[in-house]
């Protein structure tokens, strides 16, 4: 297994998209790597990490940024707590 949390991560998100292609949504297999792509997903950000450091963009993006402007840490010190984007 990769030691790095975002290797980690996207490792996880991998196997589960490998699950729910070969099984489907309602394979318990699925459910469970799902699970744990998203544990690991939310692994990374509480590590300070910023969205875009799991998924980055192959392309530079035309359109605007979804999503926060401030990171984690920038945030904390700031006073509040920056929710993660949804995607």
């Amino acid at each position: 297994m990769p030691d790095h949390p975002i290797r980690r991560a996207r490792a996880a998100q991998q196997l589960a998209e490998r699950a729910l292609i070969r099984h489907g949504l309602a394979h318990p297999l699925a459910h469970t790597l799902l699970a744990a792509a998203a544990l690991a997903a939310a692994g990374v950000w509480e590590a300070g990490h910023w969205v875009r450091d799991l998924h980055p963009r192959t392309a530079p993006s035309q359109g605007h940024c979804h999503g926060t402007s401030q990171h984690p840490a920038e945030a904390e010190a700031g006073g509040g707590r920056a929710d993660p984007p949804v995607r």
